[in-house]
């Protein structure tokens, strides 16, 4: 190895290291790597840059895009609400099917946020026997086809870039289909037997709630909030004052404490002892029903910019006119006062409202919304029919080879654009800029290991464990290390760093590099025994109440069949040697 790939290798682990073991994000890890490597002369400023005008990153931008106005058409949340009927095995069986098609040609995040929403206000059936299922369905969909999954559309542009035919739309089919419905079939098997019937209890959201009542000879009366000092508690927060059956939220620093004012604190009860200080309060436990009235049930989105800092940094109440009541982390209890909370995608949090917080334009960013204020606009039923039937027409005109899918969703976004159900203003709101830069930096670092080496050398090390020899054992392990490194890192990083590796492979076998492309595609999909390794099972993690262990009950059987039957068909359609 020479010190050119010492270098690679060395930012390779760092990668890795840095996605799976810390909290920095992977803009700054791909970035930060294909940076020092131009510095270091091992990657030219063309090179480098060429990769961000790939047809494929451009092609997930728009579709990305897109969503934002199949998000206004209530498609999903109106197909939640009408499959979930009838018995367990019924509903669970038309909720898989159903929103493993949809994410088959949609943004499976959406697809599960809108289908979450759903499963958590009806009361037919716990939604911790549904959510897991509703997140492994969409992963399963997404493999049916080359929009279904952000990957897929990833690897093609690695394809396109290695000079080798690019993906068709229903290249992967043959593959996710029997995946599809074997998986499916597991899944109604296992599902009442692992599942938990865990109703989120709402009693619990009351270890967080503290009211307190200003009595009527109390020093507080006549004096705002900061001068009386409620401000400096270190562990509870005040969230709402309830006068005359009107609520006050978010309460300002300058309110005015009245006579009768009923105060509804946050935090760690454990620390009720912290308002001894305060002269005048009565303390005693209430039955909330005051509360219910504007409070709002958000998860914390996997591309949120508040995550990593703890909730006394983040100024809620500027930047969403709300503030956080309760938080939840899965079965986790959260204590230490939710000032010290750092957040983390997936979180559940319970927010006190104000009026303007629909309205503000950093929450599709920020949250998935289940249930109380409505985040989006929402469009006329003709316009809706109009806007889902284009987006069907344009991946029927790719998949048929009559019109390229880059075009026909740029001819669908300036459409949407001249009629106004998409603004620029909404679009640069929503624009993807973070996720282009990790694609971009990582397909240049791909690059990198080609052309270093690295790749051939990591292919020839993972070829001399024994029982390796062979086209197909080599297909196998270059399976197994995409899934491994999915669980541990993300799915689009384990795609990108075994996809030279892979091809590496191949040419050794001097064989199709198909099926080498699929089995990363495939793998990079396997996400089913963590809730970290895929961002669906992260929403769905602390909004059925989970705990790590019910993910790997029922992802681990789910995995063993969905790996088998993908290494059965994949050399079975794309042959090592056609």
């Amino acid at each position: 190895m020479n010190q050119e790939q010492l270098i690679v290798t060395l930012c390779l682990a760092g990668i890795i290291i840095g996605l799976a073991a810390t909290r920095i994000r992977p803009v700054f890890l791909f970035s930060g790597a294909i940076s020092l490597l131009y510095l270091l002369d091992m990657i030219s400023l063309g090179d480098a840059l060429k990769h961000y005008t790939n047809e494929a990153l451009a092609t997930l931008v728009l579709l990305i895009t897109l969503v934002l106005a199949i998000e206004k058409t209530q498609l999903f949340t109106r197909l939640g609400q009408k499959v979930l009927s009838g018995s367990y095995h019924r509903a669970l069986l038309k909720l898989g099917l159903t929103a493993g098609l949809v994410s088959s040609v949609s943004n499976n995040t959406a697809v599960v946020a809108s289908f979450m929403s759903a499963v958590k206000n009806q009361s037919q059936l716990p939604p911790s026997r549904l959510l897991i299922p509703l997140s492994y369905a969409s992963i399963w969909g997404g493999t049916l086809t080359l929009v279904g999954t952000s990957t897929n559309l990833v690897l093609n542009g690695l394809v396109i870039e290695n000079g080798l035919p690019p993906l068709s739309m229903f290249d992967f089919t043959a593959i996710g289909l029997p995946i599809f419905i074997g998986c499916m079939v597991l899944l109604l098997l296992i599902a009442p037997r692992v599942l938990p019937s865990r109703a989120v209890d709402s009693t619990e959201s009351k270890t967080y709630f503290l009211e307190a009542k200003v009595q009527d000879d109390s020093p507080l009366i006549g004096n705002s909030l900061l001068d009386n000092g409620f401000r400096n508690l270190v562990d509870l927060f005040l969230v709402e004052i309830i006068r005359d059956k009107h609520v006050i939220s978010p309460v300002s620093p300058e309110e005015i404490i009245e006579a009768g004012d009923l105060l509804i604190f946050a935090g760690d009860i454990e620390n009720i002892q912290t308002l001894n200080q305060f002269k005048g309060l009565s303390i005693f436990d209430d039955d909330q029903t005051n509360l219910s009235r504007n409070l709002s049930e958000v998860v914390v989105s996997h591309n949120a910019t508040i995550t990593g800092r703890p909730l006394r940094e983040v100024n809620f109440r500027a930047m969403f006119d709300a503030a956080v009541v309760a938080v939840r982390r899965g079965d986790q209890r959260l204590a230490g006062g939710l000032g010290k909370i750092k957040l983390q995608s997936g979180d559940s949090l319970v927010l006190a409202t104000g009026h303007d917080f629909h309205s503000r334009h950093n929450l599709p960013r920020n949250f998935i919304v289940l249930g109380g204020v409505n985040t989006r606009e929402h469009l006329p039923a003709q316009t809706e029919y109009t806007i889902i039937a284009s987006f069907i027409a344009v991946i029927a005109l790719s998949a048929l080879a009559i019109l390229p899918l880059f075009k026909g969703l740029l001819v669908m976004l300036g459409g949407l654009i001249i009629s106004k159900l998409l603004s620029v203003n909404e679009i640069r709101r929503h624009f993807p800029f973070e996720l282009i830069i990790v694609i971009g930096a990582a397909l240049g670092f791909a690059q990198v290991m080609q052309d270093s080496g690295v790749a051939s050398l990591l292919a020839d090390f993972i070829l001399s464990a024994p029982g390796t020899q062979g086209a197909y054992p080599a297909l196998i392990a270059c399976f197994i290390l995409t899934l491994l490194l999915t669980e541990m890192v993300t799915n689009n990083a384990a795609a990108v760093l075994v996809f030279p590796i892979a091809l590496s492979m191949a040419s050794q076998y001097q064989t199709d590099p198909m099926p080498f492309i699929m089995a990363v595609a495939f793998g990079a999909s396997a996400s089913f025994i963590s809730p970290h390794g895929y961002q669906t099972n992260l929403m769905v993690y602390s909004a059925g109440n989970y705990q790590l262990l019910d993910y790997l009950k029922t992802g681990l059987p789910i995995s063993l069949l969905y790996s088998t039957i993908a290494l059965i068909t994949i050399p079975m359609v794309y042959p090592f040697y056609p």
